[in-house]
């Protein structure tokens, strides 16, 4: 009996003991073993006063570790209504955020930033926060959490349902939309359409779906309308969007045409740097890539590390390196259709699951496909690998909510699994052993019973 206690608890069943959807586990360990292994070799850009690659590792390594506490911190809540509590904030959080990086908050201890003529990140007491990170995750799940306190019938205010849902749901999907389009075309597009796809998940009919998307198709109107008359001063970054969509200059023939040293020369070599880099690594990189730490687009590259990561990857990895990564985010929307279906009738765990996971994957393949040049520059990074430390706990907190939701349809399963009936309904006298009997008499001749069925 010790030894079979001793087994239990041994480091081989240790596995056991985790409630959670395993399968989710295996990708979030795979994803930041891949984030420490990319960081040792990715951009110099980021070695500062004398650090080396030893350092680089350490740093990412102690975020890893930061972000795998927050997650099995949120593993361990057991209490939904705790996540519920929580996510009804997502909005005002959100609003607050936004509202400081829109006023441009410049105090001692809390300061918006200005990288690359855009705003999207808060220095909180020499922490930056990547403010456009927090939003994607707090409003899947505000939005999880509001659809289900309507549909429980929760929700404070106007009698009328259709009330309710402007107050709670399609006001703020607007707002954040129009407090995102200073900071970034791209994540606003891509945040809205998160927002809209919640909406419509969590049971929104199609009248009500169609003049949301006219409502937000007018506000882009009206703010091009206002970048137009103001000579382009106000919504300056809807000029960016348009320049990288309708772009016509052929930079390449640009580097051609004008001397070196030039300043249209630079120009353009400034222009297709990062793009053309990319695809040289992805060619580069061919079946089974370079080899760790032997990039050599890494030094061409400023933002390697983050938004094209994913390049990099196949520069060392190869092509199967590349298709390793994809597996994992394509297991995972695999795994969170499994969780989802088996929620029970828990709508706010259901909609929470599939918002994180679409966010997970819908990211990690935009990233993929701006690396290889199928479309224009959006600047997401590679989820739980690309370098960021609050982008890298945002997804953490992400992973945490949906382990602790895969506790339920876990439960369930294997409620489901002990009430299920045999699919063979045996008599005594046909168990297993008896009928293996049987069968060694068959063959060695002392059964001599022809009607006897192998």
């Amino acid at each position: 009996m010790a030894g079979e206690k001793n087994k239990k608890t041994s480091i081989w069943t240790f596995a056991d003991h985790f409630e959670g959807d395993k399968v989710v586990w295996i990708i979030v360990l795979l994803l930041v073993l891949f984030s420490i292994v990319c960081m040792f070799s990715s951009s110099s850009r980021l070695l500062r006063d004398g650090m080396t690659r030893l350092d680089l590792v350490k740093n990412q390594f102690f975020v890893v570790l930061g972000g795998l506490a927050v997650i099995i911190v949120l593993y361990n809540i057991k209490n939904i209504k705790f996540f519920r509590w929580c996510s009804k904030w997502g909005f005002a959080v959100s609003f607050v955020l936004l509202g400081l990086l829109d006023a441009h908050v410049s105090l001692p201890f809390l300061k918006a930033l200005n990288i690359n003529n855009a705003y999207r990140i808060l220095s909180i007491a020499g922490f930056q926060v990547h403010v456009f990170e927090v939003v994607k995750v707090a409003m899947v799940l505000y939005l999880a959490w509001a659809m289900d306190a309507l549909k429980r019938g929760e929700l404070r205010g106007p009698e009328k349902e259709i009330w309710k849902k402007i107050i709670y749901l399609y006001a703020p999907f607007l707002v954040i939309f129009v407090m995102i389009i200073p900071g970034s075309n791209s994540s606003a597009l891509i945040i809205g359409l998160l927002m809209f796809v919640m909406i419509l998940l969590g049971g929104g009919n199609l009248r009500d779906m169609t003049l949301l998307a006219l409502a937000a198709m007018l506000i882009l109107g009206i703010i091009f309308g206002l970048y137009s008359v103001s000579n382009h001063k106000w919504f300056s970054r809807i000029g960016t969007g348009i320049s990288r969509v309708f772009e016509d200059d052929n930079w390449e023939q640009q580097v051609i045409d004008n001397p070196r040293g030039s300043i249209a020369y630079q120009e353009a070599i400034d222009a297709i740097r990062q793009p053309y880099s990319a695809k040289i690594a992805v060619k580069q990189g061919g079946l089974i890539g370079k080899g760790p730490g032997q990039s050599t687009q890494r030094y061409v590259v400023p933002d390697m590390s983050e938004d094209f990561m994913y390049s990099f990857i196949i520069e060392e990895y190869g092509l199967l390196g590349g298709i390793f990564v994809i597996f994992l985010y394509v297991s995972l929307l695999a795994r969170g259709s499994i969780i989802v279906r088996n929620c029970g009738n828990d709508h706010y765990a259901k909609l929470s699951v599939a918002g994180l996971c679409l966010l997970i994957a819908g990211q990690a393949f935009l990233h993929m496909f701006v690396n290889a040049d199928i479309g224009p520059m959006t600047g997401q990074t590679l989820p739980l690998i690309s370098h960021g430390n609050s982008a890298f706990l945002c997804f953490s907190i992400a992973f945490g909510v949906i382990l602790s939701f895969s506790r339920i349809a876990t439960r369930r399963i294997d409620k489901e699994t002990r009430m299920a009936a045999p699919l063979v309904e045996m008599h005594e006298s046909a168990t297993v052993q008896a009928r293996l009997d049987d069968l060694d008499a068959y063959e060695s001749g002392e059964l001599k019973d022809e009607s006897y069925d192998i």
